[in-house]
């Protein structure tokens, strides 16, 4: 009995050390105080304390590591596109993109392999790696468009463009493109009432962006109490509101 029990437990210690992993720490150092000099075939001076004083030159668990390079397999967002030889951090490049297969080690044979051919040059769907970020970006904001309140108003391209660049975003007037019902105002029933947009990116993406109209007066008596995180609330849909009302004034 006791012999099993011994057998038993050196089998665990056993397993145990099988599974230790080596941990690379490695510590480079140097002498704070050099030792003395020896004559030639004479016996070296014994070392005094001060000479196994060290001082800690680098660190290798926290050095930089030098970004690794891949071939992507196909298009990333935010990364590049097909065929392209990305470098990045180790890392992003172990768990985002050789883990998931959408990229592999570059050499020579990769690089030939995953070159796009002419069929695939010839037909671009993307044009940026960053183009769908910035479409995923326009498409989850609710854009404040202010317009007057005292004066009348036809909305525009460039009132879009002006209420985007508050917002930190920077566009080109034929990017943008209305609805084909006209907006006009100052109209207090449009009040924060939301209409679509489209914004088109690099003339091949296109977004989906939320407006909603907010009338401003210059006079501080005139003007309209603010909401406090507007976006947040529910709205309602301003084109055909003109239809509606007309439809309803004629039932009453």
């Amino acid at each position: 009995m006791l012999k099993n029990i011994c057998v038993a437990q050196f089998n665990l210690l056993k397993s145990a050390t099988s599974l230790q992993q080596q941990v690379r720490t490695t510590f480079v150092l140097k002498r704070k105080y050099d030792p003395l000099l020896h004559k030639t075939n004479e016996k070296p001076r014994r070392m005094r304390a001060k000479n196994f004083i060290y001082e800690l030159v680098e660190d290798t668990l926290v050095k930089k590591r030098p970004n690794m390079e891949v071939v992507l397999k196909t298009f990333v967002e935010g990364v590049g596109d097909k065929g392209d030889v990305v470098s990045m951090k180790p890392h992003f490049v172990y768990n985002k993109l050789l883990l998931p297969g959408l990229a592999t080690y570059k050499t020579p044979e990769n690089i030939a392999k995953y070159a796009k051919t002419e069929a695939e040059m010839s037909v671009v769907k993307h044009s940026s790696p960053y183009a769908q970020r910035t479409v995923n970006m326009l498409e989850t904001i609710v854009l404040a468009v202010v317009m007057n309140k005292d004066e009348p108003w036809v909305l525009e391209p460039w009132h879009i463009k002006a209420s985007l660049r508050k917002a930190g975003f920077h566009c080109r007037e034929e990017c943008i493109t209305l609805p084909k019902e006209r907006i006009e105002g100052p109209d207090l029933r449009k009040e924060n009432k939301e209409f679509c947009c489209t914004i088109t990116i690099n003339k091949l993406e296109q977004a989906t962006l939320k407006c909603r109209i907010h009338h401003w007066s210059t006079d501080p008596s005139e003007r309209l109490p603010y909401v406090l995180e507007h976006w947040k609330l529910p709205s309602e849909p301003l084109l055909g509101l003109s239809d509606k009302t007309e439809s309803t004034e004629k039932h009453v």
